[in-house]
């Protein structure tokens, strides 16, 4: 598998990266998805440690704990669970941060995290404190890189100018185009994008159709815009998912599709897909399908 630099930094990823959310919470059944995906060259792995109130960032470390060199491993900060730990709350301050990146090396089996991204972000954080603290935790070798993961432009743009992130976890996909608007910004600071929700729930995938019919609507799509816009690419000369994935790794900044699992099966499904090459004209055709003039009326 193919791997892209991660903004100016020295880390390289590989262009499928497995969104561990996904995972089942049996340790067994994790293990055998990420062996699957270490077989198939997949070497950068996501996780939160906010996902199942930090268990994902167990099974995660567990898994890939014999494999540390060899993987680029990312989690997240800055949701804050409360103490009954069925809800949580936003949290970016320099204790949370520094008490909460100890807790995900514990949970992770390992000295220092590859990626550590803010999950989100508002106009009301203390941007600079954010920042001065993910600068120390380098410092302090418990980081080797830090980023942002959000769907708020203005958060995003401030975020770059004042600081040294390498990259912009946001949902990008043929269905969600409205990034597209502000991809110009991350070219302009060397910002690599992670895209998450490459396959739209799995609407951009041989079951689309049969996925489609069972939801109201998505975005600013109705299900009939819906049923029709996914009729229209699967009669391209490709399949539907290599189409939906190559279309996000044709822009130059993209560093990595973060990918979801909750199956071997699934898993190597979407990686069958990548390695079918798509041609520059089918994916011209699902741009031109997919434009909508709406998405310029709704800015995320």
């Amino acid at each position: 598998m193919k791997k892209r630099q991660l903004g100016k930094s020295e880390i390289y990823v590989s262009e499928i990266g497995l969104g561990c959310m996904s995972l089942p919470t049996d340790q067994k059944a994790a293990d055998n998805i990420i062996q699957v995906a270490l077989e198939n060259g997949i070497t950068y792995f996501d996780t939160a440690d906010l996902y199942e109130n930090g268990e994902n960032e167990k099974i995660v470390g567990n898994a890939l704990k014999s494999n540390r060199q060899n993987i680029i491993l990312a989690t997240k900060v800055g949701n804050r669970l409360n103490k009954s730990g069925n809800g949580w709350s936003w949290d970016p301050s320099k204790e949370w941060i520094t008490e909460a990146v100890h807790a995900s090396l514990k949970r992770l089996q390992t000295d220092y995290i590859d990626v550590y991204q803010l999950h989100g972000g508002t106009m009301e954080d203390n941007v600079d404190e954010v920042i001065d603290t993910m600068e120390s935790l380098k410092k302090e070798g418990l980081i080797r890189t830090y980023c942002i993961s959000s769907i708020r432009p203005n958060v995003i743009d401030r975020f770059l100018r004042k600081s040294n992130a390498v990259s912009v976890m946001m949902q990008y996909s043929l269905l969600d185009r409205r990034p597209e608007e502000w991809l110009s910004l991350l070219e302009n600071n060397s910002t690599s994008l992670l895209s998450r929700g490459t396959l739209a729930k799995g609407l951009l995938t041989a079951e689309g159709l049969t996925r489609a019919f069972k939801i109201d609507d998505y975005l600013n799509y109705t299900q009939q815009e819906l049923l029709e816009v996914i009729k229209e690419l699967d009669a391209l000369d490709a399949p539907l998912s290599s189409i939906a994935q190559h279309y996000v790794l044709q822009q130059n900044v993209t560093g990595s599709m973060i990918l979801g699992a909750s199956s071997e099966e699934q898993l190597m499904e979407s990686i069958k897909a990548y390695k079918i090459q798509v041609p520059e004209s089918i994916l011209q055709k699902a741009s031109e399908i997919t434009k909508r003039e709406i998405y310029m009326e709704h800015r995320i």
